[in-house]
């Protein structure tokens, strides 16, 4: 079965939207590259389309009604979106769910220290990357720094046009002989991983102790610019990302270069495709951004925290459910979900690695996936024929264009998603998302049709009643 190039099937009305959906994702994960920042312009778009927060909605002691537009946000880094629809929430749930983390290298907590007269950054890698890729690269430094007072700073270098950049150094060719004869895990190791921010020294005078003069010099630079001192950076969380605007790729512009695809090429499409319902719809709509998924999906802010159930329980409970689990239950138990996740992209160069006829290819749409894991099927959800055959007629009655796809030969690998962690309440769920080339890698790459069908085919979801 094969399932055409998208691109052969638009009219000039619909390139045009499919460019300008392009250029706003382009826009968003350009200036969006952490999970943090993701989630404050979540929240400032949904507030301008009416949404309100729940805490508001709880203090306020309002029902819900048909309509109305609720978020949640935990610790700054997941958030939950919800669109109140006309059925009883105990009829259940359209849900997409997606994740906004990304792999990175994250700054330890101690982590500036001089040798030979350049000032480093120790880092600690955050998902699964190839660590030799993160190299040579020009590197931006994006996150927070909380100080003992209560504020948190700011902080975004390497973005702007007038801003330094950051590099990790790889051994020159010329003295590479016994690097070259390590496997690729071993050609570059997690601790080489400590990105150069500075060489100058301090200038001082009339003062007998010259030790660590860059180190300091940096020190000195960060209080002027921020206020923070050494000990603060003990509470901050600095994320190490590739630096400069998500881009586009080929003469013919259909694809875009950028970090972070994996999964904001799912998570914006499903955020906007959440915002454009205007009028309440038949279910209750719920779009779930959620963090830590690259690293087991754990924490307050990850999808095994109890985040989703108890917002889930709040919703209940301002429409008129009171505070009991039964109605949880069956709400959950009732819904239907959308894992919104990226898929392996067939690349020929590496060909070996993908089994053709279940393979994603780029430019054929929305790629589902019945189930991920590894090997056999390890830690995967996997889905009902009856879902899927839903899933199929959703999509089919809307013309979103789709493809199914597995993640490579059945020996070579694997992956998984937040999609095991729902179906544990009962809810009906498969894997889609776009397919990626060089997925984890610091630039990654997709094609713009694919993005366009995910944002079509989560709004027909959405409408499902």
């Amino acid at each position: 079965m094969e399932h055409p190039n998208a691109w052969t099937t638009y009219t000039d009305e619909q390139l045009a939207e499919l460019d300008g959906f392009a250029a706003d994702y382009t826009t968003f994960i350009s200036r969006n590259k952490t999970e943090r920042e993701c989630v404050t312009e979540a929240i400032e778009m949904a507030r301008a389309k009416g949404y309100r927060s729940l805490e508001e909605c709880i203090e306020d002691s309002r029902q819900l009604q048909p309509g109305d537009g609720v978020y949640a946000c935990m610790r700054g880094k997941s958030l939950i979106l919800a669109k109140i629809g006309e059925q009883d929430l105990t009829q259940g749930l359209n849900i997409l769910g997606a994740h906004v983390d990304s792999p990175r290298l994250d700054i330890k907590q101690n982590p500036l220290e001089e040798k030979n007269d350049l000032a480093y950054l120790d880092t600690h890698y955050y998902g699964g990357i190839k660590k030799y890729q993160w190299v040579t690269l020009p590197l931006a430094i994006h996150g927070v720094v909380a100080k003992k007072d209560g504020s948190v700073v700011s902080v975004v270098v390497g973005e702007d046009a007038t801003d330094p950049v950051f590099v990790i150094s790889d051994l020159l060719i010329h003295l590479s002989a016994d690097q070259m004869g390590k496997n690729a895990a071993k050609v570059i190791e997690g601790e080489m991983l400590d990105v150069i921010v500075g060489h100058k020294p301090l200038a001082i005078k009339g003062e007998d102790d010259k030790k660590d003069l860059v180190k300091r010099q940096i020190l000195s630079l960060l209080e002027e610019r921020y206020g923070i001192t050494e000990q603060d950076l003990l509470s901050a969380e600095l994320e190490v990302v590739p630096a400069g605007p998500a881009r586009d790729l080929g003469f013919d512009r259909s694809m875009i270069l950028g970090y972070g695809h994996d999964d904001r090429s799912c998570s914006y499409p499903s955020l906007r495709a959440q915002l454009a319902l205007e009028k309440a719809p038949a279910r209750t709509a719920l779009t779930i951004l959620v963090d830590k998924e690259e690293i087991g999906s754990v924490g307050a802010t990850g999808m095994q925290s109890h985040f989703f159930e108890n917002v889930v329980a709040e919703l209940l409970a301002l429409t008129g459910h009171g505070d009991g689990t039964l109605a949880l239950r069956r709400c959950l138990m009732s819904s239907d979900m959308l894992s919104s996740d990226v898929s392996a992209g067939y690349d020929p160069s590496f060909a070996s690695a993908f089994e053709p006829k279940n393979a994603a290819y780029l430019g054929h749409g929305l790629a589902f996936n019945k189930y991920t894991g590894a090997r056999g099927k390890s830690g995967s959800n996997d889905a009902d024929a009856e879902y899927v055959a839903r899933i199929r007629a959703c999509m089919d009655g809307h013309d979103v264009r789709w493809q199914t796809a597995e993640i490579g030969k059945v020996d070579q690998g694997g992956g998984g998603t937040i999609a095991y962690i729902l179906a544990n309440y009962g809810i009906r769920v498969i894997d889609c998302g776009v397919p990626v080339l060089s997925m984890h890698a610091p630039w990654e790459v997709c094609s713009k049709a694919d993005l366009y069908e995910a944002y079509r085919g989560y709004q027909a979801f959405l409408t499902l009643a």
